[in-house]
């Protein structure tokens, strides 16, 4: 992969021959052990925290409503009891229920407590969308379904990759984590049907992504039998999130990666520390997991400080040693282990900081994060865009150190501060948490006047990063928690930009908007307000990044546009927010008689070429299905070349309906989860 900034602003894709494919070129397996297995050991941090009230109950609109918009009527809150409820009529914690249901969390019946269950399939009045037939790539494993012929010249080749979680069938075999090829350009073609990733096929153990590799050795370590709770990549702007990471029902903590990228940094937390969801903040600085208390009947957050690094590299010797490699340059990343900096995504160190109490919330479900900060703003204009890391290691030189503080020129190539969003089903509450006081101590360390504190890496609470404990000031500190009319079941925010929002959609069918203030400089209590509402379909249990609007360009769609998965409904609909932020409307809806029950739904990238594809979990229907919603533009290489600008490719559609569906991948399982990145 490579990629292009301009004045660290906006992506442009350079000419053909500057542009290398991402997606893997069939290296082989690689890794090794990073801080695996890292077991956690930071001591609980409480914090405090005021409480607002949500006093709109049964505020709504047919389409949208903002702060100074007339109120319409909308579906009343759901009174359907939660399965395996947690907590009693009066709202307090049920014990043995909690502990009972936090020990399910990866299992069928931790699924229907978070997200209830299917609808029932009724298709009458919905399409079936026109699908294209399957050809044979002929230059490795695979098909393909747009474009063509077949060309010799593998032209600008990409693809997106997935790591689905889903409930086993039989955990013996499988353990719920998978890849999948999501879209590929590749020889003059485009594939847009989910399919195992040829490039593992050839490199790795012969399961071909049936089970992460990745996750595979962890079962080898000892460290987990499988059991995927949640999977979280940080996203925005492509080419930076080159692994996800998976919360396990054990509390591991670990990387999963892609045969380019498979770093295998990992933390555990206790025993009594069951997670629940997981997020990363925007430059993969840190992932936030939601846990159940078991054994003190409450919620929080864990903190855990990331760090990337080259491919198979170990963070704590930058020799050659064993099965690693001595450091290189790996995308230009930091030649240096700098945990909580912004970072290309290969993750290599982890180590948990300490938890985050959640004043009033037991039993949170969700979370989201955001720091308001570009992944572009960490971009050289004099290196061709390359990423800052390389070229600004190491940190212990003080001519380089101090280009990051005061005015130097890259005092704005990091983040500052940041907000964590985080819900509670049962409890019908959001928290809303400040990352500033953590950004600040952290960022002081590496670019302030004192020692280089920075170079004692380690586990223990006083080596670097320090623990919440050892360093008490840099906790993060909830800013409020809101009381909502209606059970949210699903959380995402903005990324950057002006404007800066939370959306939290609820049982009943509403998207709630929420202002966040300045994120980048620090959210304070005034700022979480409600802006407006926007009306969609029924138990919506997933909210996606949108990555791109075939009919409106004007728009930075990861920031205007989320795409939400009605499981209620069996249905996905792009909501288009205001350019106040303050309301949205629904300006596109998918179905399909083929959707049986859509958990969970993600938007594909789009590098060199427009893909305009995204993916469904379909939990009941135990696949993973993609849809094209826009034309395939492959980069300008001249009229042999298929799917050219400015048309491209464009939708088969079916009755006027301008989607088509992709294809289907049948999993050894139920998939809730899906995370897709194009990889490097």
């Amino acid at each position: 992969m490579k990629f292009s900034y301009k004045g660290a602003a906006l992506l442009t894709v350079v000419a053909s021959a500057l542009i290398t494919g991402c997606g893997g070129g069939g290296g082989g397996g690689g890794g090794g052990f990073a801080a695996l297995g890292a077991t956690a050991t930071a001591t609980d941090t409480g914090t405090t925290a005021g409480t607002a009230t949500d006093t709109t109950a049964g505020a709504g609109a047919a389409t949208s409503t903002g702060t100074n918009a007339t109120q319409g009527t909308q579906a009343p809150a759901t009174t359907t009891p939660v399965a395996n409820e947690v907590v009693d009529t009066s709202g307090a914690i049920a014990a043995d229920a909690y502990k009972a249901t936090a020990a399910q969390f990866a299992k069928d019946a931790g699924i229907a407590y978070r997200y209830g269950n299917p609808a029932p399939v009724d298709n009458a009045g919905i399409p079936t969308l026109s699908q294209r037939s399957d050809q044979t790539m002929t230059y490795h494993a695979g098909t393909w379904q747009v474009g063509g012929p077949l060309l010799a010249d593998a032209g600008l080749y990409s693809t997106n990759q997935a790591h689905v979680g889903f409930v086993a069938d039989n955990p013996a075999v499988r353990m719920g984590v998978g890849d999948l090829q999501i879209s590929a350009v590749d020889h003059n073609t485009f594939s847009q049907a989910p399919q195992l990733p040829w490039q593992e096929a050839a490199a790795w153990d012969g399961s071909a992504g049936r089970t992460n590799y990745n996750v595979s050795t962890y079962k080898t370590a000892g460290l987990t039998n499988g059991d995927p709770v949640a999977v979280a990549r940080c996203g925005g702007r492509t080419g930076f999130c080159a692994t996800s990471l998976v919360a396990f029902q054990n509390g591991l903590i670990g990387t999963a990666g892609s045969n380019t990228a498979n770093n295998k940094g990992s933390v555990k937390l206790p025993a009594n520390k069951v997670p629940t969801g997981i997020a990363m903040t925007n430059t993969s600085e840190y992932a936030l997991v939601t846990v159940w208390d078991t054994t003190a009947l409450k919620g929080q957050v864990a903190v855990i400080s990331l760090a990337g690094l080259c491919n198979n590299c170990n963070p704590y010797d930058s020799n050659k040693n064993g099965s690693y490699d001595a450091w290189y340059d790996w995308w230009h990343e930091w030649m240096g282990v700098y945990p909580g900096l912004p970072n290309m995504g290969n993750i290599a160190f982890m180590k948990v900081l300490g938890y985050i109490d959640l004043p009033g919330m037991n039993a949170p479900t969700e979370i989201a994060v955001t720091t308001g900060f570009d992944q572009f703003q960490t971009a050289l204009p004099e290196k061709g865009g390359e990423f800052m890391g390389q070229t600004y290691s190491p940190l212990t030189d003080p001519s380089k150190r101090a280009t990051f503080s005061g005015s130097g020129t890259n005092a704005n190539r990091y983040a500052k501060a940041g907000v964590a969003v985080v819900i509670s089903k049962s409890e019908k509450k959001a928290a809303f948490i400040d990352l500033k006081p953590l950004f600040s101590y952290v960022n002081n360390v590496y670019f302030g006047t004192g020692p280089t504190e920075f170079t004692n890496l380690g586990q223990a609470d006083n080596q670097w990063p320090y623990t919440f404990a050892y360093k008490p000031q840099q906790t993060p500190t909830v800013i409020s928690t809101v009381a909502l009319d209606d059970r949210p079941t699903a959380v995402k925010t903005t990324l950057f930009g002006n404007v800066h929002r939370a959306w939290i959609a609820t049982e009943s069918g509403s998207l709630r908007i929420y202002g966040l203030g300045n994120v980048p400089t620090g959210t304070v209590v005034g700022d979480v307000t409600e802006k407006g509402r926007v009306a969609v379909g029924r138990n919506p249990t997933s909210l996606a990044t949108s990555k791109i609007d075939p009919e409106n360009k004007t728009i930075e769609p990861l920031n205007q546009q989320v795409l939400v998965a009605s499981r209620g409904d069996r249905k996905i609909q792009w909501v288009r927010f205001g350019s106040d932020g303050n309301s949205g409307s629904v300006v596109r809806s998918l179905q399909d008689s083929r959707i049986i029950d859509p958990i969970a739904v993600e938007d594909a990238d789009n590098f060199a070429s427009d893909n305009m594809v995204l993916s469904i979990a379909d939990y009941a229907g135990k696949k993973v299905s993609n849809y094209r919603y826009g034309s395939v533009i492959f980069a300008n290489r001249g009229g042999s070349w298929s799917c050219q600008p400015p048309g491209g490719c464009p939708v088969q559609p079916t009755n006027g309906v301008n989607i088509e569906f992709g294809g289907s991948f049948a999993m050894e399982g139920k998939p809730f989860n899906i995370r897709t990145a194009n990889v490097p």
